[in-house]
């Protein structure tokens, strides 16, 4: 399916009523360190613009990134004045930006811009929508409380229409509060000391801000579910209707109508049925609209994707994933997602799709995203382009209080953490799941990774489970391994693949090996200062040693692995054992060469 018509009407609409009008000069990236092309080319008037929700397109709407202004207070004070200029959806710590200053626990970031609703908006509902806010966000419109919202990496919105007054201008203001590592809230990788595998805090607004406009009766989300054994996709819908409302469904193969059915919940019986994989990455639109008295009154479009993700036992007797009823070898990065310029977030959307590109040139087939959740093109970056997904659960500590045990099952201890940090936890992850669990790519869940903050491992896994039957759970990556009711055993070994444990009973991968590190001059984060599990001083020698661990994978995939992950796609920051630099402005090894191995290792199984 081609989707980018749909996204060019939305971006086509947004052009009409944008309301970024701040002078490029005003503006400048924060500090010296290393950029992106893509950072050092960026307009600040021109920032993010493409439709951020592509699993659910509406013709109408407005993009608040830009220029804004910001002020730095006590956590329990208001600005008397604004401190400058800050480009959202940057962190306030990076660089794009354009401030570059460090948020503590005891501070309040507060946001502030006007904006103007359309006239063709009039007698719709209007929400303000938040890609991602980190950590909470108070929001105010017109100098009333629109709504709260606390979580680094789930969208949330607010209906602020009956907030608006007569006036012309409106007025947006958002208060922001980070307590990062002082607590257990979910964080991933940010520490208030950033060194090693740990990286630079990040604060605030660091996605897309946006209206639309929406009937009374219209479309909140939904939910496609492929059963490719019936050859049917279900499809769910949540709706605000009222009685004789119709709510009707449709599936396109490219603009042809392959199935259709009207109510909530339906199921669509797909002729001919096309498989998305890896391989052949093929999505079907999908079109829902709200119709009452005969009369659209609201219309989304979508898409979907006739896929499965299942495990059994093969032939050789080791439980192995199947994709599609068929097996397959899972292999990739693990990916951070960070940028030296953007911290969180990627300087354009061309930057977005960047890594996932060479990823897939690499002869890759999987990614694990890194205790950190991306902006939902990202997510349909790896739909368009065929890329399954491991999504971690960004980690609410280290394993500094508790003991790992990453080579057997006994002696692992749980993370000594509070009933509000589990509830919290238990709530950012359900919104997690929720928000995400429409894209097909991704095809496995991991709640921890390497004893981080791990709690309650038996009681998480059933938790996971009811918010998402449909794919796996890699329940604790790394270790604390327990008997617990998920699907995959995940070991961890640097710099080379080794099976130290196995377990019948589960999927058993290789969830991370390998950390290469090669400090390439003139691409560093910190010239002074690098480190990687391993370094050495050429590309030759990199990918000969890369070459020796794929071999030696290869080997224990006869034993049992059924996957892997190699660490990782890029640097970030002092860390060097990136497959291209923390910049993206060098791949490391002979692509050609690189694709061959990783070729071989997926073929192996």
């Amino acid at each position: 399916m081609k989707l980018k018509p749909f996204l060019a009407a939305a971006v086509a609409a947004f052009s009409l009523i944008s309301c970024n009008t701040d002078d490029k000069a005003t503006w400048a990236p924060a500090g010296d360190r290393i950029m992106t092309e893509w950072g050092e080319n960026i307009d600040p008037r021109n920032v993010l613009q493409e439709y951020p929700r592509p699993q659910m397109v509406r013709a109408e709407w407005m993009n608040l990134n830009g220029l804004w202004d910001y002020a730095i207070t006590a956590a329990d004070a208001v600005p008397e004045k604004m401190d400058g200029n800050i480009l959202v959806p940057f962190a306030v710590e990076s660089a794009l930006s354009g401030v570059g200053r460090t948020v503590t626990e005891n501070d309040a970031l507060w946001y502030e811009r006007e904006f103007v609703i359309p006239e063709s908006w009039a007698g719709k509902r209007v929400i303000l929508n938040f890609g991602a806010v980190d950590w909470k966000a108070e929001v105010y419109v017109d100098g009333q409380p629109a709504g709260e919202h606390t979580g680094g990496y789930a969208p949330f919105s607010f209906d602020v229409t009956d907030l608006l007054g007569k006036a012309r201008r409106h007025e947006l203001k958002v208060k922001v509060t980070d307590r990062t590592d002082k607590w257990f809230q979910p964080r991933g990788k940010q520490v208030s000391e950033p060194g090693g595998i740990w990286y630079t805090a990040v604060t605030g607004i660091w996605q897309t801000v946006w209206m639309e406009p929406v009937a009374e009766a219209h479309v909140d989300s939904y939910l496609a579910v492929a059963d490719i054994d019936t050859g049917v996709m279900n499809v769910a819908v949540d709706a605000d209707m009222s009685n004789g409302d119709i709510c009707e469904v449709v599936l396109l193969d490219g603009e042809t109508p392959v199935a259709k059915a009207e109510g909530r919940e339906v199921a669509l019986a797909v002729p001919e049925m096309k498989l998305w994989s890896p391989s052949d990455p093929f999505l079907y639109g999908l079109q829902i609209r709200i119709i009452r008295d005969g009369e659209v009154i609201d219309s989304i479009d979508g898409y979907a994707a006739m896929r499965k993700i299942s495990y059994k036992r093969g032939e050789d007797g080791h439980n192995r994933m199947y994709l599609n009823n068929e097996p397959l070898f899972q292999y990739g990065p693990l990916d951070q997602g960070w940028w030296p310029d953007g911290l969180y977030t990627a300087p354009s959307d061309e930057a977005l799709a960047f890594d996932i590109e060479k990823t897939k040139e690499m002869g890759f087939n999987m990614i694990r995203k890194h205790v950190k959740v991306e902006p939902a093109r990202w997510y349909w970056h790896c739909d368009r382009l065929g890329m399954l997904v491991w999504q971690d659960m960004p980690s609410i500590a280290d394993n500094s209080t508790n003991i790992w045990a990453n080579k057997t099952y006994e002696g692992g201890t749980d993370t000594p953490v509070t009933d509000e940090g589990k509830q919290n936890y238990y709530k950012e992850w359900s919104e997690i799941i929720d928000a995400f669990k429409v894209f097909p790519c991704i095809v496995t869940w991991v709640p921890f990774n390497e004893a981080w903050g791990q709690f309650d491992t038996e009681e998480v896994v059933k938790f996971t489970r009811a918010q998402d039957p449909t794919r796996l759970i890699n329940y604790a990556s790394g270790g604390n391994f327990v008997k617990c009711s998920g699907d995959i055993l995940d070991l961890h070994n640097y710099p080379d693949p080794q099976m130290y444990l196995y377990d019948k009973d589960y999927v058993n991968v290789l969830g991370e090996y390998g950390g290469i590190g090669w400090p390439v001059e003139g691409h560093l984060w910190q010239p002074d200062r690098n480190w990687g599990y391993v370094q050495f001083k050429s590309a030759d020698e990199v990918l000969d040693t890369y070459e020796k661990y794929a071999m030696q994978l290869i080997e224990l995939v006869d034993y049992g692995f059924a996957g892997a992950i190699y660490t990782q796609t890029t640097d970030v920051e002092i860390e060097v054992n990136g497959l291209m630099t923390y910049d993206r402005k060098v791949i490391k090894l002979d692509m050609d060469r690189l694709r061959d191995i990783n070729t071989k290792v997926i073929e192996s199984m």
